[in-house]
């Protein structure tokens, strides 16, 4: 197995050289991989184990075809570039000549290098030295990759062209975190194999009581994955969910689904749902985060927003935490269209018996309890209501007389969690 180094030749050929030698000094093997597309200057002599040429193939053209892109089309040349390397690295890991993975990179270099690493799974040593993923402007873009990889990021302050002192300090540095990280891999990966079953499991600050009740009577025997349910971190649960890393999913909080369809700041996007119901593990829901939409800061009330006129939030209860989290209570007819389109997504799971919706009746959050800021037991109701009258009867709703933020709410999801463990036959 190797460490495959990622970067321009023509761009950054003596950074990439001396990344090699070091690495090579370590006692590792190495795959160059170039991803040049004509924008450097430097004629190569270094010789690259999967060319430019490779690469680009691989994603779909040629690499002439590629450098004629790049006046009118850079997007679409990045994007190619991005595929044939993507489909590369997974290649190589799925050989097993692929340990770890370093790339060096400007905005170029950076963006098709994340794109491609994305495809490598969790565990996997990724290391990227950038001179752009700190600058404001991409934060939002460079996000869709770190919020669901884990990217290690070196941010290399100066360009990386060239072979000055500092420059050869990142090298040298970057080298020696990708073996290091590479050489802890492969102690964990013996750890690991003894470890307990691992169970995802998504909360909030509204119901981390109850999160905290769940994790403490399945801790003995499974590890608990637990995930901040903020829009980002629904992507990161989803994303693992997807690779088949956990053995069950106990979604407290699938709220990212709701702010999609009514528009909060936590919105996780139209396929919120889909990893779970695809994999065909054991699923486990709540209804927290349905109760309310996440609409700060408080100053968009004033300035004529989209979200507090079209949907009038200001008339709503709401929440005022500080200036820049704002919670609105979600209303009847908003319950039904979220239940509604839950049902839809659920009912599609290939074995039904596999999922179950635990709703604690006298609050689905700490906010819409009795005495509660967001209370509005209409409202629940509602949702109750509606996901009835549309789940596919083979979907079980459990109804618990408590709030979420109980042990009783708790039990009740450890004991759903359990009957469909022993439906498979297995214990987690």
């Amino acid at each position: 197995m190797g460490i495959v180094i990622v970067g321009m030749l023509d761009e950054r050929e003596e950074g990439l050289r001396l990344i090699k030698e070091t690495i090579e000094q370590r006692g590792h093997k190495t795959v160059l991989v170039d991803i040049s597309i004509g924008t450097g200057a430097i004629e190569s002599s270094l010789e690259a184990d999967v060319s430019c040429e490779e690469v680009a193939k691989t994603g779909g053209a040629t690499i002439d075809a590629v450098r004629g892109m790049l006046a009118k089309e850079r997007d679409k040349a990045t994007s190619v570039m991005a595929e044939g390397l993507g489909k590369k690295l997974q290649g190589l890991h799925r050989a097993g000549e692929l340990e770890g993975v370093i790339a060096v990179g400007g905005m170029t270099g950076t963006f098709i290098s994340l794109s491609a690493m994305k495809h490598l799974s969790f565990g996997v040593p990724k290391l990227l030295i950038s001179s752009v993923a700190a600058v404001p402007a991409y934060s939002k873009k460079l996000a869709e990759y770190f919020a669901v990889r884990d990217i290690t990021v070196m941010h290399s302050v100066v360009d990386t062209v060239g072979l000055n002192p500092l420059v050869k300090t990142l090298m040298v540095n970057g080298a020696g975190a990708i073996c290091g990280m590479v050489e802890a891999h492969r102690t964990s990966e013996k750890s690991e194999k003894e470890a307990k079953p691992s169970v995802a499991i998504t909360e909030l600050g509204f119901c981390d009581k109850g999160a905290h009740f769940v994790r403490e009577l399945l801790e003995e025997n499974y590890s608990i994955i637990s995930f901040h349910a903020t829009g980002l971190g629904d992507k990161a649960a989803c994303d693992l969910v997807g690779q088949g890393l956990f053995e069950a999913f106990i979604d407290l909080v699938p709220a990212g689904f709701s702010e999609y369809l009514l528009g909060g700041n936590r919105a996780a996007g139209p396929d919120r749902f889909d990893a779970a119901v695809n994999q065909g593990k054991p699923y486990i829901l709540a209804p927290c985060g349905f109760d309310m939409i996440s609409c700060g800061p408080i100053q968009r009330k004033d300035e004529g927003d989209p979200l507090w006129v079209s949907r009038k939030l200001a008339e709503r209860k709401l929440l005022i935490q500080d200036a820049m989290r704002v919670q609105a209570r979600t209303t009847p007819e908003e319950m039904k269209t979220v239940a509604q389109a839950l049902a839809e997504k659920l009912n599609k799971h290939a074995n039904k018996k596999f999922v179950k919706f635990v709703i604690p009746t006298k609050g689905f959050s700490s906010l819409s309890v009795e005495g509660g800021v967001l209370y509005d037991p209409d409202s629940d109701q509602a949702f109750v209501d509606s996901l009835k009258e549309h789940m596919d009867p083979e979907i079980e709703i459990i109804e618990v007389k408590t709030h979420i933020n109980t042990p009783e709410f708790a039990q009740a999801v450890v004991h759903a969690l359990n009957r469909m463990t022993r439906k498979q036959g297995e214990r987690l």
